[in-house]
């Protein structure tokens, strides 16, 4: 009897789940109706808006001590504050030319469609979602705190662009998210598989005779020579043979199967 073979990452989750003692029992497919149930509610998640801003900038300590139980283990966790990148997008924000007349025409009072203020932090609205300057680095610490993040889950193209969308509008943003993501070592390793396994490679079997199995292939784009800009390559598999025809890079399947019957057919088959 062989072991089986896992990997890296099965064995890290192997060994976590060794310090837990439970049963697996079987449960009939017929009863399990409400299967992934709570990952397909969209009602569970947070709203989009103020519970970000407001939540991230609340001092961690305390949220905890609301509810807090006598942890089993231990782990460090790394908080960022907001704050800086508040200062960072109102500082932005102002510098850029695509947005800068309408926080004028915002901070004088006046009503700019779709646009709106934030006035407990200074920041630029576009239908309740906070804007982001054309500025690269602004933007990359949004997706390393809702990507890269531990608390994120490094997920995938379209649940990273939903979860971006929740709360922060940018010129480009799908694009920019998509190539980030597409970038993500991570997310490449730990990738699920959705396709049926690839076949094995055969070469092609090897002909009994001569002129029996062919191969062809074109050159093209060749300086002009007697009217002529290509060649077609016909190969013998079996001998290895190769017959060099002259042709034009316009031609037919009706002109081809002619240069064949002429060149090929008449003189080595039979």
């Amino acid at each position: 009897m062989s072991s089986k073979v896992v990997t890296h990452h099965q064995a890290r989750w192997a060994e976590f789940l060794s310090e837990f003692h439970f049963s697996i029992t079987y449960r009939p497919g017929c009863l399990a109706t409400l299967l992934g149930a709570l990952s397909c509610q969209d009602n569970i998640y947070p709203e989009r808006g103020e519970d970000l801003i407001s939540i991230s900038l609340m001092n961690f300590q305390q949220l905890i001590k609301q509810d807090e139980v006598q942890p089993s283990r231990y782990f460090a966790v790394k908080v960022d504050s907001f704050s800086n990148l508040i200062d960072s997008i109102q500082k932005a924000l102002w510098q850029d030319y695509q947005y800068r007349s309408t926080l004028q025409e915002l901070v004088k009072g006046k009503s700019v469609q779709d646009y709106s203020l934030y006035s407990s932090f200074q920041l630029l609205l576009f239908k309740d979602w906070v804007v982001f300057p054309n500025d690269p680095t602004i933007q990359l610490s949004i997706l390393q705190k809702r990507h890269d993040s531990p608390l994120a889950g490094h997920l995938g193209q379209e649940k990273t662009l939903k979860l971006v969308k929740r709360d922060f509008h940018w010129s480009g943003m799908t694009q920019f998210i998509k190539y980030y993501v597409s970038l993500c070592q991570q997310c490449s390793r730990n990738q699920n598989i959705h396709h049926k396994k690839f076949g094995y490679l055969k070469p092609l079997p090897i002909p009994n005779d001569t002129w029996i199995c062919l191969s062809m292939d074109f050159i093209t784009q060749l300086p002009l020579s007697i009217s002529f800009d290509s060649i077609l390559v016909i190969v013998d598999r079996f001998s290895k043979m190769t017959v060099f025809i002259p042709m034009v890079s316009s031609i037919t399947s009706l002109d081809l199967a002619h240069l064949f019957i002429k060149n090929i057919f008449s003189k080595h088959c039979y």
